[in-house]
């Protein structure tokens, strides 16, 4: 039996991950790319009796690839908060998803491991932007403000290494980067003492400070945007400077668009951290687009269609 971890390239598929094999060591074979690369489910390459564990992808844009892992014998768990679509009831299929506009992953893993490994999930928490559910998961741990403070900054940089056009852009493969915290039952210990919290801090704080540069442009009281060039840096930066900016002025909308690597611009979106509703139903509306409520995106937007998508977003918020 060999086992699968499938997994969103992100902070909270990572420390999702982090926390099943901090409660269950196993070797694995690692399945995970950049945070948009979502439809990873196709890659394994799995026997009967084997088992898939996937996390923080939607179900809705695998459902194929899982119907013919289990078809082949793979037993398969799933555990996700994107938008699903219908679910098959099949023997081997073990779902854990939900869609609540503010619980991740992360999460749904703790309510799994009954609260075993929670200072990781606060940390993907605190990386997928849902600040107010960290800051409650984290109460029973009674940390001191600036270890809670230290958990919101790694969730940040974990979920900042996972954007980019391919792994080039990144600084660390999340398959890499997964391996580089696996070692630590304690976050605060990671980033402490491990190397590679400094690396993605300083990328971080780089990045972020070009990018504080760029011209929002029509801020109103409802949303606003930002476009940013086709370069690694803007391409790093765009989903956690949306989270920024949706945290900053959370009664906005907010869309971050970013040059794409062939034209056109690759999308973030952010409902009103008021509502935390409809990101994920406007960027369904374009090809490439998904997400979940709070927080979506557009994989391709063509130059054509930017019209298109600002009427769209104006008239969603």
């Amino acid at each position: 039996m060999t086992d699968h971890d499938v997994f969103n390239g992100d902070a909270d598929g990572i420390c999702a991950l982090q926390q099943l094999h901090l409660s269950e060591p196993r070797e694995a074979v690692l399945v995970t790319g950049v945070k948009r690369d979502i439809a990873l489910v196709q890659r394994v390459r799995a026997r009967a009796g084997d088992r898939v564990t996937v996390l923080d992808l939607s179900f809705d844009k695998n459902r194929d690839a899982c119907l013919a892992l289990l078809a082949q014998g793979a037993a398969v768990s799933y555990f996700d908060h994107h938008y699903a679509g219908e679910i098959p009831a099949h023997p081997a299929l073990d779902v854990h998803i939900e869609t609540l506009p503010d619980k991740g992953t992360s999460l749904l893993v703790d309510d799994y491991l009954g609260g075993a490994r929670r200072a990781w999930a606060v940390v993907g928490t605190y990386g997928d932007n849902f600040d107010a559910a960290a800051a409650r998961a984290a109460e029973p741990l009674a940390l001191a403000d600036a270890d809670l403070a230290l958990l919101r900054e790694l969730g940040i940089l974990i979920n900042y290494n996972g954007y980019g056009a391919t792994v080039e852009d990144l600084h660390f493969h999340p398959a890499d980067l997964f391996r580089q915290l696996a070692p630590y039952a304690d976050p605060l210990a990671f980033a402490r003492e491990d190397a590679a919290f400094a690396q993605l801090r300083e990328g971080y704080r780089d990045d972020m400070a070009r990018a504080e540069d760029a011209e929002l442009v029509h801020p109103g009281p409802r949303h606003s945007y930002v476009v940013l060039p086709a370069a690694p840096w803007a391409r790093r930066v765009s989903g956690v400077y949306a989270n920024a900016l949706a945290q900053a002025e959370p009664a906005r909308a907010h869309a971050l668009l970013t040059g794409g690597v062939d034209g056109g611009y690759v999308v973030s979106v952010r409902a009103p951290l008021s509502t935390r509703e409809g990101a994920d139903a406007l960027c369904r509306q374009f090809e490439t687009g998904g997400g979940r409520k709070a927080a979506a995106g557009i994989n391709h937007l063509p130059e054509a269609a930017l019209e298109d998508f600002i009427a769209a977003f104006v008239a969603a918020f």
